[in-house]
């Protein structure tokens, strides 16, 4: 396969994308600390180019799946911080009208099927979701999003059966920040390569910088490239790392300052920032615009949600079931 194709629109791309990402977080720290959000919140801050260098290759008719820690994957899809901000408050105005809060980001209009709160449940979603784009005669590929922790999730094991078994156009991702909360990758299994997992299924299989959006990209086109050919899933072990505790209760004693220090040395931000200026893609000057954008897109998001309504009390009795287009037959 030729290389993935990366001209200065991509750069320019991930750097706002991965910006927007970081300051909206830090924002929702900032907000959680002031009790403004409330209940779970898990940030994405060091992440950032494992979805920038995703949505540089898929179209808007693939589809994403992800664990709970989603800001990233709903802001990088396409959904407004507007819309994204007023769900982590809980208002009506929210992605999932107020109901799902920060682990349960959803947009049908971007084909971003969430945020699940169920450690490993979205790994068999993805691979339906893919099954049903198959089904239908579609183009269309699922990239399925997980931690390192849920692949010890036996759901995953049957999940890889089948899906090589049917062909399926899935992307499996391992978002590997190498602790399941606090637990370090080391103490929970014997493979520390998570990758070598998908080779018992003959799964193509490897493992990507995920510090990188360059060699995101990368992988993730080759992966994708083969899903529309026909020729099946592909298992990417992406190894990225989270600067925060695993949640906003977390304090993170179990990592070293040291440690934490090292992986932003080669901050995602930072190092795209330098390439664009080397590239003389754009100026310092352009760039502190965009930042400046960014700071009013985020500040723009909180009068949003501050001033967003509260949902309704009968909205407690709606989207419980789906309503069926067909009647169902009783004996």
């Amino acid at each position: 396969m030729a290389k993935a194709k990366v001209t200065k629109e991509t750069y320019l791309q991930w750097y706002e994308q991965m910006q927007l990402i970081r300051r909206f977080e830090e924002k929702c720290a900032q907000l959680y600390g002031q009790q403004k959000i409330k209940g779970f919140c898990h940030l994405y801050i060091g992440q950032e180019a494992v979805v920038a260098g995703t949505y540089s290759v898929i179209t808007p008719e693939d589809s994403v799946i992800t664990a709970y820690r989603d800001h990233g994957h709903a802001l990088a899809c396409g959904m407004t911080p507007e819309s994204v901000m007023a769900e982590l408050y809980g208002k009506v105005t929210g992605c999932s009208k107020g109901k799902g809060g920060s682990m349960h980001m959803f947009s049908k209009q971007f084909r971003n099927f969430g945020g699940h709160g169920i450690v490993g449940g979205q790994v068999p979603l993805g691979a339906g979701i893919a099954f049903a784009d198959k089904y239908l005669g579609t183009k269309n590929v699922n990239i399925c999003y997980m931690g390192d922790g849920a692949v010890r999730q036996g759901a995953l094991h049957e999940t890889f059966n089948m899906a090589m078994l049917w062909k399926l156009p899935v992307v499996f991702v391992v978002e590997n920040n190498f602790y399941a909360m606090g637990t370090s990758l080391e103490r929970t299994t014997n493979l520390t390569d998570i990758y070598k997992m998908g080779l018992a299924y003959d799964m193509p299989s490897q493992w990507v910088d995920g510090m990188s959006c360059e060699a995101v990209h990368e992988a993730m086109a080759e992966a994708v490239e083969r899903a529309r050919k026909g020729e099946g899933p592909t298992f990417l072990e992406i190894r990225t790392y989270r600067y925060r505790g695993h949640s906003m209760s977390d304090p993170a004693k179990y990592r070293t300052k040291e440690e934490v220090e090292d992986y932003k040395a080669k901050d995602p931000i930072t190092v795209t920032r330098e390439t664009i200026i080397k590239k003389k893609y754009a100026t310092e000057a352009q760039l502190n615009a965009i930042d400046e954008k960014i700071e009013e897109q985020v500040k723009a998001s909180v009068e949003f949600a501050e001033n967003s309504p509260w949902p309704d009390v009968s909205e407690l009795y709606t989207d419980v079931y789906e309503q069926a287009d067909y009647p169902f037959i009783m004996d």
